[in-house]
Order: structure tokens, then sequence, then C-alpha cells
């Protein structure tokens, strides 16, 4: 299905949102569906939110949400939320991981066998059940069920200020192009271009494209860790 979308941004094409009247309602009607599923999805997901919050008090010390500064809309910051997927207060940091095991240091590089993850946290990483609490972070307004990823500050920083401007211009989501894209497998330049191809061919349409597949993207767990 995303195969329309990976062909028609190849090619120069108006925007698909024209006037500033379409381009309010469809924010409008974006910002209702977020509510209206994340809402539902709270309440369906809700005794598994708190199995999993027991498995991870049960897994390892530390507080069972994660929370994480990260650049939203118009660059404002928010706290994103997650449930916490590896030891607290590791010594062990990203960098020195990464130096260690040989790697070239990149933004967005994740180590597929990472220490400092816990048991339980390896098992949600592979579902994205880590991610189940983001819903709140969306019914809130912080974010979308769609749209670029949650970048943190850092991350930001290194785009161009005409790219810095486009990402910011739309909520970030849970899901988007870069998870039904290929997940951790993909660079972090690729999922920079996900993400303002996504800004580019924003339509109500493209979101519900992207929800469809996301179910499937996350079953095939060969793609995370």
């Amino acid at each position: 299905m995303l195969n329309e979308v990976e062909s028609s941004a190849a090619t120069p094409r108006p925007p698909l949102i024209g006037t500033p009247r379409l381009r309010c309602a469809g924010s409008r009607a974006k910002r209702m569906l977020d509510i209206v599923l994340s809402a539902v999805l709270l309440i369906v997901f809700l005794p598994l939110m708190l199995v999993i919050g027991l498995a991870v008090a049960l897994s390892s010390t530390g507080p069972v949400v994660f929370r994480q500064t990260r650049v939203g809309l118009g660059e404002r910051p928010f706290t994103m939320l997650k449930f916490r997927t590896m030891h607290h207060n590791t010594s062990v940091g990203l960098v020195d991981l990464l130096q260690a095991d040989g790697h070239q240091l990149a933004l967005r590089t994740k180590p597929r066998h990472d220490p400092r993850i816990t048991a339980a946290g390896r098992f949600l990483r592979k579902g994205s059940l880590d991610e189940l609490p983001q819903l709140v972070n969306v019914l809130r307004g912080d974010m979308s069920l769609v749209g670029p990823r949650p970048c943190e500050h850092v991350e930001h920083t290194t785009l161009s200020p005409e790219d810095r401007v486009k990402r910011v211009s739309v909520k970030p989501g849970m899901t988007g192009l870069w998870q039904v894209s290929g997940r951790s497998t993909i660079t972090a330049e690729k999922a920079i271009q996900l993400d303002l191809r996504y800004v580019d061919d924003w339509r109500l349409r493209l979101d519900l494209l992207i929800l469809l597949r996301t179910l499937p993207a996350v079953l095939r767990t060969r793609h995370a860790w």
C-alpha cells in the first residue's frame, strides 16, 4: 500500500492540502482521530499495561515509566513516556558501548546486543510494547498517532535550518513511515528522509495507510531490537 506513497514522493507535485482552510480542516480531523483512537486504545490496553508495569518493576530496580525530553511541535520540548527497558543508572553509556563493539558513532545508532537492556525490556522492544505509554502523550496533545519520530535535541540540531523547521511543523508520532519501513534496520539518514517525506506528503489518508501497516510491521520482530 505504501508503494503508492513512495512513488508519488519521487515526483514533484503541488501540495496535497492547498488552502489554509483545508489545512486547518485536515489538522482538526487528524487531532480528532488522535483523541478518539488513543482514548479507545488506552482503555483496551490498560490491563496489558498494568501487567507490563508489574513485569518491569519485578525484573529490575528503578522507575516503571521512563521519561525523556524530546523536541515537539514548533520545537517545544515535551516529556515522552515509555516503559523502562534498561537497567536503571547503568554505568555503560551508548558511546562507550558502540566504541567497544567497533561501531562508528552515529545518531540513532542502536547496537543489536545491548547489555543495558533488561530481559523484560528486550521482549517489550521486540513488540514495541514499551511505547504504549505514549498513548497518554497523544491524548494530551504532545504527540500524534502518526508523524515524524520524536527526536532528542542533539539529533534535531544536526539538521539543516530548513529541515528543522519542516520536521517540527507537525507533531511527532508514535508510528510513521520510519516504523513501517524497517524499524531498527534503517539508517539515521534514511529515517530523517522518511520524516521529511511524511511532512511533504501528509494527508489523512496517508495516516490511515500507515496505521494499517503498523501492526504487521510490529509483528515482524526480526527488524526490532
